[in-house]
């Protein structure tokens, strides 16, 4: 770098860190110094920019390391820890994908949707959730009432071009799809569709993750079925559960994608169910927290917990009805 280029990126570098060292005292010329400052550093000196600031550097795919987080820490989940790698790895290694990634999580509550959707962010960008180019809707906070459905459908549209444009490889995750008014998620079908741009932009890189309590009823049916026939869970296969979700999530009006143009065109590329948790897979999650909480496992702890949980059928008494939803909770009172 010539002289004057390094005196003038020293110079914009002190300028930043000056600023932020007296934000408290004046914090409205504070943000216009930084503001102007990081618009020079992230056009002239792109590198000395990305020492201070996250900027889109689409982190590559660790395969290895995501099967190894999936397989240690998503219990019970043969079916997603599967197809999620699978999905991922493929997505990933193909240089010019036709369309984005679009994947559709569905199960009750606690069988691990929200933590997989942590673990996909985190082996895609450095801060996971907390990333500036992973974006995260809850229906009940972002989309609450039925009659400003326009108005969501707009602004989605507008929040979803704007961050795709600054980070082609953004995630977007929507979770309480179930709860999401029929018609919003269809704002977003030309974004996820075959195509090179729209109005100007590509979608192909991004990666867009819906979680739904939707077809839960469908995967545990399915789950039974298995149980009483003697067969082991782990001989479920995608190929038993998935046209069935698909088909009942379009025809469930609950379901966030009830009717919805983006199956009927098959933009949606996996539906992947989350089987119920069983009495071994609720201890494994206790063990789990107590050692993400420094402790060493007590056993005697981890039966007491586990057998607090209610299980389903009425008379089988095989599945967890919250999951592992509750566990952190229940470890607190011990």
């Amino acid at each position: 770098m010539p002289a004057a280029g390094r005196f003038a990126a020293g110079a914009a570098l002190w300028l930043l860190l000056a600023a932020e060292a007296v934000a408290a005292i004046e914090p409205i010329s504070t943000a216009l110094v930084i503001g102007v400052t990081s618009i020079f550093l992230a056009y002239q000196h792109p590198t000395l920019y990305c020492r201070f600031a996250e900027c889109c550097d689409e982190k590559p795919l660790n395969a290895s390391a995501l099967k190894l987080q999936l397989e240690e820490k998503l219990f019970g989940q043969h079916l997603a820890t599967e197809v999620i790698l699978k999905a991922l790895t493929g997505f990933k290694s193909n240089e010019n994908p036709k369309k984005p990634l679009t994947l559709s999580l569905h199960g009750w509550a606690g069988t691990g949707k929200n933590f997989v959707s942590q673990i996909v962010a985190e082996n895609l960008h450095s801060k996971g959730l907390k990333s500036n180019f992973v974006h995260l809707f809850v229906s009940t906070l972002h989309f609450p009432h039925e009659h400003q459905i326009k108005l969501y459908q707009d602004q989605l549209q507008e929040w979803i071009r704007g961050n795709v444009s600054a980070c082609a490889g953004s995630v977007f995750i929507f979770d309480e799809m179930d709860k999401l008014h029929p018609g919003i998620i269809d704002a977003i079908k030309p974004f996820l569709d075959y195509y090179e741009q729209v109005g100007g932009v590509s979608y192909r890189r991004a990666v867009f993750i819906f979680l739904s309590n939707a077809g839960g009823d469908l995967i545990t049916k399915t789950a039974l079925e298995f149980w009483r026939a003697g067969k082991k869970r782990e001989d479920i296969q995608l190929s038993d559960l998935e046209h069935v979700l698909s088909v009942g999530v379009f025809n469930n009006k609950h379901s966030g994608l009830w009717h919805s143009r983006l199956i009927d065109r098959n933009l949606i590329d996996y539906f992947i169910p989350f089987l119920p948790l069983e009495y071994t897979h609720v201890k494994m999650c206790v063990r789990a927290e107590m050692r993400a909480r420094g402790s060493a496992v007590d056993e005697d702890v981890v039966t007491r917990v586990a057998d607090e949980m209610t299980f389903y059928p009425k008379d089988e008494k095989i599945y967890s009805d919250k999951g592992c939803k509750t566990v952190q909770s229940r470890l607190s009172f011990y």
